[in-house]
């Protein structure tokens, strides 16, 4: 893949991305997204926090990552239902029992939330980004169609799965693309501690440098006969 890599943005760039670039309306606006539950799915189950740090644009050519990410979106939840399962609570560290007096009402965050992207996003078109993509993505487009009043800011299919983008760029297997497995010069130096800001934003590094890697182009894979 060939386009120009530009590292620095701030207000600016994003004023660029809202109204130069996204007047074409054919510009990507990038949203890592991170997701903490308290169980496997959406529904039964119920998510604690989320996080959703604007992590670049594409217009086709050229590629613009933040060099701070500071345009972020974080809210800790009321949960939806008397089920959860204490594993996922071990991970996270959330308190379930405050969350149920002091967490904010769906209705409420996944509106603000819809607002929020539509806002940093401008005219360009927002993108999911996760690693892998399909756990919080399903959270996420669950609770943004169950409760936002305007719906999923990204559509019902506008997302990027950076654990695919791995694997065809280094000539891997889905299997072998975990993101413990992936070449230390595209991981981020931030650590992975479960909390939603903090992973969001190391997975928003890992996606810059994946997106603008060449991958392995010396391997030929040739389709099995």
């Amino acid at each position: 893949m060939d386009f120009a890599i530009h590292h620095k943005t701030n207000r600016s760039d994003l004023n660029f991305v809202s109204h130069q670039e996204g007047s074409r309306n054919n510009v990507d606006a990038y949203f890592s997204a991170d997701v903490e539950t308290d169980g496997p799915i959406p529904g039964p189950f119920s998510m604690l926090s989320f996080a959703l740090v604007y992590a670049g644009s594409f217009d086709g050519s050229c590629f613009r990552r933040p060099e701070v990410y500071e345009h972020r979106f974080y809210r800790e939840l009321r949960p939806i239902s008397d089920n959860f399962e204490p594993e996922a609570l071990r991970i996270n560290g959330l308190d379930r029992t405050r969350l149920s007096i002091e967490g904010e009402l769906p209705q409420k965050v996944m509106t603000e939330a819809c607002d929020w992207v539509r806002n940093i996003g401008g005219a360009s078109q927002p993108v999911l980004v996760a690693y892998p993509l399909s756990f919080d993505w399903s959270w996420l487009y669950w609770y943004f169609i169950q409760f936002s009043t305007g719906g999923s800011p990204f559509a019902y299919s506008r997302c990027f799965d950076i654990k695919t983008a791995v694997a065809v760029k280094a000539g891997l297997t889905i299997s072998s693309a975990g993101r413990s497995r992936i070449d230390p010069s595209l991981r981020s130096a931030r650590p992975h501690t479960h909390h939603a800001v903090d992973d969001a934003v190391e997975q928003a590094e890992i996606f810059a440098k994946v997106f603008e890697w060449d991958g392995d182009r010396g391997r030929n894979r040739k389709p099995s006969i």
